[in-house]
């Protein structure tokens, strides 16, 4: 048995995060390599408010130009989104998994694991900072490409405070909720609500201050990348991150824990209610072990509601109205903008409405939103149930090892189709109000287009976990299979030697057809659908032919 919790827990998470890390020393390596083979003068002639937005200096070079654009954004979300990962975790996941029980049965308080959970959060936090400062430095050695200009050490200290603070905010909300899937979901949304907020907010006159109230701010917005540390901001993050520890021991102090049964799932509702219960008793049969695919999908319900939010009000309906406040400032910038740098923020004229929803939405947030539900059902779909010693107990009903991975593999697409209406609905909800004039039948196309994306990468979580009955070997290898995908449509095109090898990134057949105003490629989107298909063919296999593990 492990000496502490500190150690138990680095131990069980630190390969997700050795994982990120090493795929964004690729990347960037990459990146430099790319931006060798390119014209850097087109980016001299870029608007000072531009320029300063996507962290590029005036005289920029080789190296500037990738750390600007894989770490300051790429590199923190991903930072940001594995530290909340551990805080939701650390006592919600605990009580979820119905283990926190067996921890306090040792001689340990509640504060005790509290903090030892948060210890090893800033721990692993501080190892995936460390390895992207190293690849910061090895990376323009290895290439021979002078660094100038850039504070990357100021970078990566500012990366590693934001990301903190999302694991705290995440750890917290757990503490005195107990919920593990609401404190990941609130922690996401208010992450991605503040990265948009201090983007635009500074565009709109009048509204520039508003940026001061959202923590992205204190982690961009003095552009520590060009300017070095800025103590004071950096001191904010870390008196929020104080206080949210403070609140996280009050709560876990104050509140019944739960115990792993008693939680009540969408399933147990629909039951509950008369009108729906003859319906939902029909659907899940009278066995003692209900359809599968209704069990899998009431056990992510609140990652769906939360994706499903953000998606129809934050990243639908509020950007239509929103566009029309800055839309002669969106010209003025996309005016001056190379075919280049475009690739990287999703190849849309911001002046237009289409461009300005395909860069702020469907660029990154929608294949983002659908790989949160795709991704998280498939990596557990299979290999939760071995962790949670459930899968003999499963099988041991009269079904085939198959029917649990279709069902499995159905629920997935359940709550894809589900993200997809709320998305829909948003968008062409935000058109309307704002009396934008887009396309209902193009924003279905890019939506379609964008849930199969998800479904690849959530088949291939579904695969990964058939193969390996691990959840987080699933989840980490997916999510930096993903990573690198993008990151490679995104910059082959920009070098003519390399720009085929992009179609065998499942990202070409999103949006290079240009969806949101010609509408659906059905080429790309049988593409994509085989792959999906044939991934979840291949987790049937991979599945049959494994040994179950019989311990978590």
């Amino acid at each position: 048995m492990l000496a502490t919790v500190v150690t138990k827990t680095v131990r069980d998470r630190w390969k997700g995060m050795a994982i990120a890390g090493i795929s964004l020393a690729v990347m960037l390596l990459f990146g430099m390599a790319v931006y060798r083979d390119i014209d850097l003068a087109v980016y001299s002639d870029l608007p000072e408010a531009f320029r300063s937005l996507v962290n590029i200096p005036k005289d920029a070079d080789v190296g500037s130009l990738a750390y600007g654009a894989i770490y300051s954004t790429y590199g923190a979300l991903t930072l940001a989104s594995l530290a909340l990962s551990m805080g939701s975790a650390s006592i919600a996941g605990e009580e979820r998994n119905g283990t926190l029980g067996l921890l306090l049965g040792n001689p340990k308080s509640r504060t005790h694991v509290l903090v030892s959970k948060a210890t090893s959060l800033v721990a692993l936090t501080a190892l995936g900072s460390l390895l992207l400062w190293g690849a910061g430095y090895l990376a323009p050695a290895v290439l021979n490409v002078e660094v100038g200009g850039m504070h990357i050490g100021a970078l990566i200290l500012h990366m590693f405070l934001i990301a903190v603070f999302h694991g705290f905010l995440a750890m917290a909300i757990g503490a005195w909720t107990g919920k593990a899937g609401l404190a990941s979901g609130i922690t996401a949304a208010v992450m991605i609500i503040s990265l948009f907020a201090v983007g635009l907010l500074p565009l709109v006159e009048g509204l520039e201050s508003g940026a001061k109230a959202f923590p992205w701010y204190y982690y961009e917005g003095s552009s520590p990348v060009l300017n070095g540390v800025s103590w004071g901001h950096l001191a904010v993050l870390f008196a929020a991150i104080a206080v949210l520890g403070a609140v996280a021991v009050a709560g876990v102090n104050r509140r019944d824990l739960r115990d792993r049964a008693t939680g009540v799932n969408l399933l147990d509702r629909l039951r509950s209610h008369p009108m729906t219960k003859k319906i939902v008793d029909r659907l899940a049969g009278s066995m003692r072990v209900s359809r599968i695919w209704i069990k899998t999908a009431s056990e992510h319900q609140g990652l769906l509601i939360g994706t499903a939010y953000v998606m129809f009000l934050m990243m639908g309906v509020m950007l239509g109205p929103f566009f029309n406040l800055i839309k002669d400032t969106l010209a003025t910038f996309t005016d001056a903008l190379p075919e280049a740098v475009m690739a990287l923020v999703g190849n849309g004229d911001m002046g237009t409405p289409e461009g300005w929803y395909q860069v702020e939405t469907f660029g990154m947030m929608v294949p983002i939103a659908f790989m949160l539900v795709t991704v998280a059902i498939g990596a557990r779909a299979l290999a939760g149930e071995e962790e949670r010693r459930t899968m003999g107990l499963l099988l041991a009903n009269p079904i085939t090892r198959r029917r649990v991975v279709l069902e499995k593999a159905f629920a997935m697409v359940v709550y894809a189709v589900a993200v997809a209406v709320a998305t829909f609905s948003g968008v062409a909800l935000g058109s309307v109000i704002g009396r934008l004039g887009m396309s209902m039948g193009n924003i279905a196309a890019a939506t379609l287009l964008g849930m199969l994306v998800g479904l690849v990468f959530g088949a291939l979580s579904l695969a990964l976990s058939a193969a390996t009955g691990r959840s987080r070997i699933a989840i980490y290898s997916t999510i930096g299979a993903a990573l690198t995908f993008y990151i490679l449509n995104a910059f082959l095109p920009l070098s003519d030697s390399v720009a085929g090898l992009a179609r065998w990134s499942p990202f070409y057949y999103y949006l290079t057809s240009d969806p949101l105003n010609t509408g659906m490629h059905w080429g790309h989107g049988a593409i994509l659908l085989t792959l999906a298909v044939a991934l979840v063919a291949l987790s049937v296999v991979l599945f049959q032919r494994r040994d179950l593990r019989q311990t978590g």
